[in-house]
């Protein structure tokens, strides 16, 4: 989907002064994650895969349903737009 610039510039005149910097902040940050990795990144990807099998604990917390929040939950309690699955 192309969208005008025209288009956004007219949303952002349309929100208030403090959400119009939300706005802009996250413009910033999509503008640097396009420009480069995150600091780390080139770290991680140069490590050995990790072979170490999970511990008993470690397979039991991700058996557990014990802090685990649905896509539907999340979407509900943070009021966002997307669809999670």
């Amino acid at each position: 989907m192309v969208v005008r610039k025209e288009d956004i510039h007219i949303l952002v005149e349309r929100l208030q002064e403090h959400d119009q910097k939300t706005a802009f902040e996250f413009l910033r940050y999509l503008i640097d994650r396009s420009e480069k990795k995150p600091a780390g990144w080139a770290e991680i990807d140069k490590a050995k895969p990790d072979d170490e099998p999970l511990t008993k604990e470690e397979l039991r917390q991700l058996k557990s349903d014990a802090g685990y929040v649905t896509g539907e939950e999340a979407k509900r309690e943070f009021g966002l737009q997307v669809d999670l699955p």
